[in-house]
């Protein structure tokens, strides 16, 4: 297969990827978050090429993308009474919604389960292709299954190329990270997976809100959400996390004296490596949010024996790069 190449800026583009979809096609796509690797929700075929091109296992859930609340209503059976508050918040945006699904989403998406998870991206691109299309459509990121997640094109071919009809280039993902996955079928509202909408902004709108953790295997059911596996998001060289100073990141280095040695290394940090990529300045983390996974695969690139990363604290966003670094660093 030849994966083609489409420039969002062409006028055409979002209608050729369109065609793609309808046709029972994969198409990889930019949105705020991460690059989705899409095809048509309602049809089991279509996604079931999304599972064999990533490699991906079927225990695990797909994220359907949506452009409108009528769109919305033909995959869900009912929206609670949180969710108008949601919507005005939230949406579009870096925020997915599990709910109850209706019969037209096959069960390949959603790992067996009665549930479905939603979202309308604020991407113009992705909303583009989703009304053009016609159709709902399931996107998780669009890499090879577990492996650092897309925020260019350029990632997306070097993990799909040949494997997927098309790519629609948007140029870099604003925000950088997942979105974030809350469970409204559960009482009180739980966050399966953490992400550009952040705990403290969930809370102040709902007020009540829990955090769930990871999960090694799927249940009988599969997994409720993407992203909930204990490993996930992982280069392929060695990761080790460090303490939140730049003391705790030099000394890391030196332990590793004997090895070759790569950094996310935060702007005017030191310490000597052999490849460092700037993250930028700690603390900013919509910044270091956008780099995260630019950082990992250009450092994965280098030939390293081991890359370290310091880890952010659990507040706003940092607690969804956190969460991120865990499960990249957390042994296969």
């Amino acid at each position: 297969m030849q994966t083609v190449r489409l420039s969002a800026n062409d006028k055409d583009a979002v209608a050729r990827a369109a065609e793609v979809i309808r046709a029972g096609g994969l198409v990889a796509f930019p949105t705020e978050t991460v690059y989705g690797l899409g095809a048509n929700a309602l049809d089991e075929v279509a996604v079931k090429k999304i599972f064999a091109a990533k490699e991906r296992p079927a225990w695990d859930p797909m994220i359907v993308h949506v452009a409108s609340r009528e769109m919305l209503h033909s995959v869900v059976t009912e929206l609670p009474k949180s969710f108008a508050g949601l919507w005005a918040a939230f949406m579009p945006g870096p925020l997915t919604l599990v709910l109850k699904k209706t019969s037209a989403v096959p069960g390949v998406v959603t790992a067996g389960r009665n549930t479905v998870a939603v979202r309308f991206p604020a991407h113009p691109v992705a909303r583009a292709l989703i009304a053009a299309a016609g159709v709902p459509i399931a996107a998780p990121s669009a890499n090879r299954f577990s492996r650092v997640s897309p925020t260019m094109a350029e990632h997306v071919l070097a993990d799909l190329d040949g494997r997927i009809d098309a790519v629609l280039d948007g140029g870099a993902c604003a925000v950088g990270v997942e979105s974030t996955v809350l469970d409204l079928t559960s009482a009180p509202p739980c966050v399966l997976r953490q992400g550009g909408v952040t705990v403290e902004q969930l809370r102040s709108v709902l007020g009540v809100v829990a955090i769930g953790g990871a999960k090694d295997v799927a249940g009988s059911g599969g997994l409720p959400s993407p992203g909930m596996t204990a490993r996930h998001y992982a280069p392929r060289t060695k990761l080790v996390l460090t303490g939140p100073t730049e003391k705790d990141l030099a000394d890391a280095v030196r332990e590793k004296s004997d090895r070759k040695v790569g950094a996310m290394m935060p702007t005017r940090w030191n310490a000597v490596v052999a490849a460092k990529f700037d993250w930028g300045v700690w603390g900013d983390w919509t910044v270091m949010a956008s780099r995260l996974y630019a950082g990992l695969r250009w450092l994965d690139e280098q030939q390293l024996d081991v890359i370290v990363a310091p880890l952010p604290p659990e507040e706003g966003l940092g607690a969804a790069i956190a969460e991120r670094l865990r499960k990249a660093a957390a042994k296969g």
